[in-house]
């Protein structure tokens, strides 16, 4: 891979020393409860303790101060992001004095504005427009080229790929004796961290095998690697916001070209829930979904037992509203809840004949009539859980030996999104 792009480690050495202007190296700590569980020793580079809560502060800073130095007039900076990049570069505009116009599209939570406005401090302008990010970034462009101000994309730009490789010198420098990870394990979105990082890992430490992680409903990274140029995904599932990219950025992918596919693990959405919530229930931390992704991979890279793992943890900007809906999903991935559609017969006892029939483990958290004017039988939504693994086996069985007809449809994703 030596005819591979690779970074000016000096300059990631300036930005890493400027960032200190703004805060020390986020933790790299060992991990008890995950340890035990691989065999291994994992450490965990926590960027959701940064100002900010994730990575983006890293590059939106670097960004904006080597502007400033090449152009110090130009003082206007513009970013279009509803996430974690708005957020970082509100900080840096805090930071230095500047002005930041942010573009959000219409629809973004009132949380993440907030958060926003918080993070800028009275230096940032929020301007929503656009149901949809890309009449958003059209928007922010046109402003741009307009006011002259200087663009701020949120992975495709090397200003931007440097800053978030300051990431990875991080970790080499806190390694206890020296010694780097035999693993590292990266999340990927558009790219900015995992190609900043692998680029200082394949000159710093080469030695280090490196892993990737993306969400199974938007696989940009894997797809790109596949067909040796960055392809824009047809459809992409934005449950894990963080890392939701419909296309690898393009000088992102030239420095991850070589990696095998085979290396890019896809984390379906469901388990990345019950991650989230193992995490939170036994260690107290709260991860975003694309911060859970390289916790989530450990079991993705066959056995650890013995080596030296570091997962970099890349933003715990967790809206709690969503707790129900990550709760919801992680029962689905453990098989601890399902949903049916039950054909119920309408007479006298129907229901109380199928009530017989569950176990001490189920209960129904969901019954509702979809058809309230059936004459001999009624459909109806049932939803039910269980506190035991491999109960639902047992249930349908019962169900079908009392004549019960039934469909399962937990992982019907067109009949959930209408009826569930």
């Amino acid at each position: 891979m030596s005819d591979l792009p690779r970074l000016d480690l000096e300059a990631v050495g300036a930005a890493a020393t400027a960032l200190r202007s703004l805060f020390e190296p986020t933790p790299l700590q060992q991990n008890a409860y995950l340890s035990a569980r691989c065999g291994a020793e994992i450490w965990l580079k926590r960027e959701d303790l940064s100002p900010v809560r994730s990575y983006k502060i890293r590059g939106a800073f670097n960004a904006m101060r080597k502007s400033l130095d090449a152009q110090p007039e130009r003082r206007n900076f513009v970013c279009a992001s509803a996430g974690n990049h708005a957020q970082g570069v509100a900080y840096a505009c805090r930071h230095f004095g500047t002005r930041g116009v942010i573009f959000m599209p219409v629809t973004t939570p009132q949380q993440k504005i907030g958060k926003t406005q918080a993070f800028g401090a009275g230096q940032v302008e929020i301007r929503l427009i656009g149901d949809y990010f890309d009449e958003t970034l059209r928007a922010a462009m046109e402003f741009c080229a307009a006011e002259g101000a200087r663009f701020l994309p949120p992975f495709d730009d090397p200003d931007i790929i440097e800053g978030q490789a300051t990431c990875a010198l991080e970790i080499l420098a806190q390694m206890p004796d020296g010694r780097a990870p035999d693993l590292l394990i990266l999340p990927v979105g558009g790219g900015g961290l995992s190609s900043g990082s692998t680029a200082v890992f394949r000159q710093r430490a080469p030695e280090t095998a490196i892993r990737y992680v993306e969400p199974e409903g938007a696989p940009s990274l894997r797809t790109a690697l596949e067909r040796d140029h960055p392809v824009r995904l047809d459809k992409v599932d934005n449950f894990v916001d963080g890392a939701a990219v419909a296309q690898i950025g393009a000088r992102n992918f030239e420095l991850l070209r070589g990696v095998d596919p085979a290396h890019v693990a896809l984390a379906p959405e469901n388990r990345i829930c019950a991650t989230m919530l193992d995490i939170l229930n036994t260690e107290g931390f709260v991860f975003e979904p694309a911060g859970a992704l390289a916790v989530d991979a450990l079991r993705d890279f066959g056995d650890l037992s013995g080596k030296r793992v570091v997962a970099v943890v890349s933003g715990g900007n967790f809206d709690f509203e969503r707790l129900p809906d990550v709760k919801e999903r992680a029962l689905r991935w453990e098989g601890l809840k399902k949903y049916y559609i039950l054909r119920l017969p309408q007479r006298p006892g129907a229901l109380r004949d199928f009530l017989a029939i569950l176990g001490p483990d189920d209960d129904i958290t969901r019954f509702e009539y979809l058809k309230k004017s059936a004459r001999n039988f009624g459909s109806v939504l049932l939803g039910i859980e269980s506190r035991k693994q491999g109960a639902f086996a047992d249930l349908e069985s019962r169900m079908t030996e009392a004549g019960f007809v039934f469909q399962d449809i937990t992982e019907d994703a067109v009949i959930t999104s209408l009826v569930v």
